[in-house]
């Protein structure tokens, strides 16, 4: 005789607190407006670094992004 097997019980889920994801969602959240700053506003009147590298860096990025630099 076979015996039958049962359906194992699904895993419970624990839902994440808010006090967990906030220090990463404030993190990523400065990372991406730095990141759009070098990108898109970097070389142009609010400039923090002088010279050319980092528009030569981030060149094709602003092209993708739909920036203006030429």
């Amino acid at each position: 005789m076979a015996h039958p097997i049962a359906p194992a019980a699904a895993p419970a889920i624990t839902p994440i607190s808010l006090k967990t994801i906030l220090p990463w969602a404030v993190f990523f959240t400065i990372l991406m407006l730095a990141l759009v700053y070098f990108v898109g506003a970097e070389q142009g009147a609010t400039s923090l670094i002088s010279g050319e590298d980092v528009h030569e860096w981030v060149h094709d990025g602003r092209h993708l992004l739909g920036f203006p630099c030429h």
